[in-house]
């Protein structure tokens, strides 16, 4: 083991309980109250060594909570196990995502975030949850542009699904007629 490994793991450690702390305050108090002022508190560290950890500060922060989360997204819509219907997967777990992690959730969807998506520099967590989507929708004689589009525009409505069912502004008797009704319309 080299002298740098310790302090390898100690940043990784702080780093690590830093975003934990995070994702804490953030599900009880909202995303306002993360600061790195509040990190420091909550963790016992002081602001130096948070920066030391997340040099572009808050921002920084919520951009790995976000990557963390797209990467347990991805894990959760990962094709199901067995010969199940991968389509009804996607639908049903992307919006108990969305439902159970509402803090996550707006990390990944609405923070202000220098991550960009649909490109070569998207990181990988968020790619492997896309690509859920896509097999979700893709079908054989389906070219890969139409695939794309239409894992787009899935995921674009089970966004705006979740986003509404969170705000309480859909009929929750109606849910079970509204997932197979998305199920219909994307089936491939």
């Amino acid at each position: 083991m080299t002298p740098s490994t310790p302090r390898r793991a100690d940043s990784a450690e702080r780093s690590r309980s830093i975003t934990d702390a995070a994702r804490r305050v953030a599900e009880a108090e909202g995303w306002p109250a993360v600061t790195v002022r509040r990190l420091a508190a909550e963790i016992g560290f002081s602001q130096p060594i948070l920066y030391r950890s997340f040099p572009d500060g808050r921002d920084e922060i919520v951009e790995r909570v976000m990557i963390e989360g797209f990467a347990v997204m991805a894990d959760e819509l990962a094709d199901p196990v067995g010969e199940g219907d991968r389509l009804a997967h996607v639908v049903r777990t992307y919006l108990a995502f969305a439902r159970t992690h509402p803090a996550l959730y707006e990390a990944m969807f609405e923070a202000r975030t220098r991550i960009v998506f649909a490109t070569a520099q998207t990181p990988e967590p968020l790619r492997a949850a896309f690509g859920s989507f896509l097999r979700a929708v893709s079908a054989t004689g389906v070219d890969e542009q139409e695939a794309v589009v239409r894992a787009e525009l899935l995921w674009g409505m089970l966004h705006g699904v979740a986003r509404l069912a969170a705000s309480e502004r859909l009929d929750s008797a109606l849910e079970q007629a509204r997932l197979e009704a998305i199920i219909a319309l994307f089936a491939p």
